[in-house]
């Protein structure tokens, strides 16, 4: 069906076409039930048993003679039509009748009279009323058949049916014009109701619908207007968290990755992809991804607020997992990993590791030998010669010495390390502080027999800093390559100007340090040749702090070596003139 209009008018239609037949079938059975009815009680009020006698005197005087008296009767005459009187003999032939035309058809009603019974049996639907009544006299036998075709009966259905038919008529032209006319009153409110509908759906809570009535539509109006505003508020409500949502999922630093209960890719963010090194929405799914780490079912079987958590290595990135699963009306619908970048955790803690046994290390070994040259001279007290016993408190204190050297720096890197180490910030000559550094050293590097040149022009610009500590880098700098230049050597000592930046260069043709080497000069402890360090005096901070110190003053040192030929350090500093 169509349109709510066409459903009510078909409506109202079989409603009063049912109507109609009920009440017709009703009239209809009255009439014939009526008529029967009367028929019989008619019948019986004749057939008194007083004119049962007087037929019964009658029968040696024929059949003729009785159909005569039958039809003087008042309700037995030929006056109602279709109602006919007949004479029979016991066995059944018509020996007279009020139609002499007609031929008698054996009834159930005739067959009782003929077994000497009389027959009175009815039905609505039989087409005929009859009544057989046997007659029984001294000499012959005789049975009075009375038979009705119902014509009039049928006349006056007829006429009910016409009625009926027109009163149908009408009353579906009136349903016609009063239904059209209700559904108007019906589709007009349900109009704006759809209408308002669609606007809500399609995200337009602006118009208020006007409630035209105080029925159940009225209160549906009312009830709509009130779900759009709440659902424009929840609407509202949702927009703002999902935007909160969305930059957050957007900018933060875990990666997060969403798979279905299939494992396929829901959602990713930029983390995720960056820390995972693809597009996990180009990916094959769980699976592929995290399938060696655990499984898709043994997440989602978990309970909240139960997790997994496991590690992953991509490339060079230490990832840690947590995965959970999350549900929809009860049932597993996910899995939702977050990904955390752990990699610098990590180093830091071999880091970590690494320092708290170089440390150990390098304090064991002095304290070792403090130990033991104090024992020796503890068990031979008064036996050592002097000389002896002078060179076992020499090492002694060279060892307390190298101790105090590691302590101080240790502590000048923590200093660094939490911002609390001071700096005398002032404006120097930094050409000045290199020919201080070149003489300091200058003693030093005689004794090794190298060559000391220093090339320094007298306009290098000055620069804004803590003096002592940028001597401090170049003197650790120039005293490594004393140290790591075979005897006979040259070191050379520049600077000069680079735009907005001061440098210093110290170049040697010595050891050189090998390309592998190279990218851990700067970590703590970090030793190329560490045997021949410690023989020195080296405690492997000495270029960690130089780093910290240019950092700090926001300059930089690189170190440029080819092992076996030498090594070029170069110190940058910004020129005083280029900062604010």
């Amino acid at each position: 069906m169509g349109s709510i209009r066409t459903k009510l008018v078909l409506i109202m239609m079989l409603l009063i076409l049912a109507l109609m037949t009920v009440v017709g079938s009703f009239l209809i059975n009255g009439v014939g039930n009526f008529y029967i009815d009367q028929f019989y009680d008619e019948m019986g009020r004749t057939f008194s048993q007083e004119f049962i006698r007087q037929l019964q005197d009658t029968t040696d005087e024929g059949a003729e003679e009785m159909k005569e008296r039958l039809m003087a009767k008042a309700g037995l005459g030929i006056d109602i039509a279709g109602r006919n009187v007949y004479v029979l003999d016991s066995g059944g032939a018509v020996l007279a009748g009020s139609d002499q035309t007609a031929a008698v058809s054996t009834t159930t009603n005739l067959l009782a009279a003929l077994n000497g019974q009389v027959g009175q049996d009815s039905s609505i639907t039989s087409p005929y009323m009859d009544l057989a009544v046997p007659i029984t006299g001294d000499n012959a036998s005789y049975i009075v058949y009375v038979l009705d075709n119902k014509s009039t009966v049928n006349d006056l259905t007829a006429n009910v049916m016409d009625i009926i038919v027109q009163s149908l008529i009408m009353g579906m032209g009136i349903c016609l014009v009063l239904s059209v006319l209700l559904a108007q009153i019906l589709i007009t409110p349900l109009r704006a109701l759809s209408k308002g509908t669609r606007r809500v759906a399609a995200g337009d809570f602006s118009e208020k619908l006007e409630v035209t009535s105080r029925d159940e539509i009225g209160a549906l109006t009312r009830d709509f207007n009130d779900m759009s505003r709440v659902l424009r508020d929840t609407l509202a409500a949702a927009e703002n968290e999902r935007n909160k949502l969305s930059t957050l999922f957007l900018h933060m630093t875990d990666g997060v990755v969403a798979f279905d209960a299939q494992g396929r890719v829901i959602h990713a963010n930029p983390a995720a992809v960056q820390m995972l090194g693809c597009d996990p929405a180009k990916s094959g799914g769980f699976d592929e991804m995290f399938g060696q780490e655990t499984q898709l079912p043994q997440v989602l079987d978990l309970e909240s607020p139960e997790f997994v958590e496991t590690e992953k290595t991509v490339g060079d990135r230490s990832l840690e997992l947590f995965m959970a699963p999350f549900t929809t009306e009860g049932s597993p619908a996910g899995v939702i990993v977050v990904i955390h970048d752990v990699t610098e955790q990590r180093k830091s803690e071999q880091t970590r590791r690494e320092f708290v046994a170089n440390v150990s290390h390098e304090l064991r070994t002095p304290l070792t030998n403090v130990k033991s040259y104090a024992e020796t001279m503890a068990d031979a007290a008064g036996d050592l010669p002097p000389e002896l016993q002078q060179q076992f408190l020499s090492v002694i204190i060279n060892e307390a010495d190298r101790m105090t050297r590691i302590v101080q720096d240790l502590l000048t890197l923590s200093k660094f390390d939490y911002g609390k180490m001071e700096m005398n910030i002032s404006r120097f000559s930094f050409a000045g502080a290199i020919r201080d550094v070149a003489e300091a050293v200058a003693m030093d590097a005689r004794n090794h027999g190298h060559t000391l040149t220093v090339d320094v022009p007298d306009d290098l610009p000055e620069v804004n800093g803590d003096r002592d500590r940028i001597q401090q880098v170049l003197i650790n700098v120039v005293s490594n390559a004393i140290k790591y230049t075979p005897n006979g050597g040259r070191i050379e000592l520049l600077a000069g100007v680079s735009g907005e930046m001061v440098w210093a260069k110290v170049r040697d043709n010595g050891i050189g340090i090998p390309e592998k080497d190279l990218p851990r000069l700067f970590e703590r402890f970090y030793r190329v040749d560490k045997a021949r360090s410690r023989e020195s005096g080296g405690t492997g901070l000495g270029l960690s702090i130089a780093s910290e110190i240019l950092r700090q003053h926001k300059g930089e040192i690189a170190i440029d070596s080819v092992y076996g030929k030498g090594t070029t350090v170069t110190v940058t500093l910004p020129a005083a003139d280029s900062q604010a």
